[in-house]
C-alpha cells in the first residue's frame, strides 16, 4: 500500500524585513503542510526573480502561494491597519486572479476582530504611491496598491497552476499618509496586525488543498 502523498507546502512572500519580522514573530505551527515565509526584496522585479528562484526548488513543487505586506490603500475613508484581500491583482502585463478570497475574510474577521476588512483588486506598482496618484489608480477599479503582489502571482502562475491569493495591511491611505514605515502609528498598527494574521493564512491554505467535490 502506497503511503499518502505529502501535503503541498505553502509559500508565503513578502517584500521587506519588517514583514518579515512581523511574520516570524506571529508563526504558529501550521496544520497542513510545510509554510516557507520568503523575503523578495523591495520592487516587482526583485519579487518575481525571487519567487521564481524558490519555486524552482523541488521542495516547494506544487505550493501554494500568497502574497502579503503593507500596501497604500487608495479609497478614503481607509486607515492604517485595514486589511486588503485582492480578488485580482494587476499591473501593466495583465491580471491574476486570486483563489479563496471569501474564506480568507472569514478568517481574517477573525485573526484580526475589529478590523475592517476590504475586498478588490490590487494593482502593481515600480515606486511608492503619493497624492493624486491615488485617486487615479482608483479611478482604475483598483482599491489598494503595492509593489510586489502582482509580481509575485504572476511568476507564480508561470511556473504551473497553483492556488495564489494577496493579503495586504494598510500602512497609509489618504489621509493617512506617512513618510517612513514603522515611525509612526500608523507604522507601528500595520506591523501589529500583520504579525496577527497568520493562522488566517494557513487555514486559507488548508481549505484550497481540499479536494474539490
Amino acid at each position: 500500500m502506497s503511503s499518502p502523498a505529502a501535503p503541498a507546502p505553502l509559500l508565503i512572500a513578502c517584500a521587506l524585513g519588517i514583514e518579515r519580522l512581523a511574520l516570524r514573530l506571529g508563526e504558529r505551527h501550521a496544520a497542513c503542510g510545510p509554510v516557507t515565509v520568503l523575503r523578495t526584496g523591495m520592487g516587482p522585479g526583485a519579487a518575481e526573480r525571487s519567487v521564481a528562484r524558490a519555486l524552482a526548488d523541488p521542495a516547494l513543487a506544487g505550493a501554494a502561494v500568497l502574497a502579503t505586506g503593507f500596501c497604500a490603500g487608495l479609497a478614503p475613508g481607509m486607515h492604517p491597519g485595514d486589511l486588503v484581500v485582492a480578488e485580482e491583482t494587476r499591473d501593466p502585463r495583465g491580471s491574476t486572479p486570486c483563489v479563496g478570497t471569501e474564506l480568507l475574510v472569514r478568517e481574517l474577521t477573525r485573526a484580526a476582530p475589529g478590523r475592517t476588512v476590504h475586498t478588490g483588486p490590487v494593482t502593481g506598482s515600480d515606486h511608492v504611491v503619493r497624492g493624486q496618484e491615488r485617486a487615479d489608480l482608483l479611478a482604475t477599479g483598483a482599491i489598494a496598491a503595492d509593489m510586489e503582489s502582482a509580481a509575485t502571482l504572476l511568476s507564480a502562475g508561470r511556473t504551473g497552476a497553483r492556488p495564489v491569493a494577496a493579503v495586504r495591511v494598510v500602512v497609509d491611505a489618504p489621509e493617512h499618509e506617512l513618510v517612513r514605515i514603522g515611525t509612526v502609528r500608523g507604522g507601528i498598527s500595520a506591523f501589529r496586525v500583520l504579525r496577527s494574521i497568520l493562522p488566517a493564512f494557513f487555514e486559507w491554505h488548508r481549505n484550497v488543498l481540499l479536494p474539490r467535490r
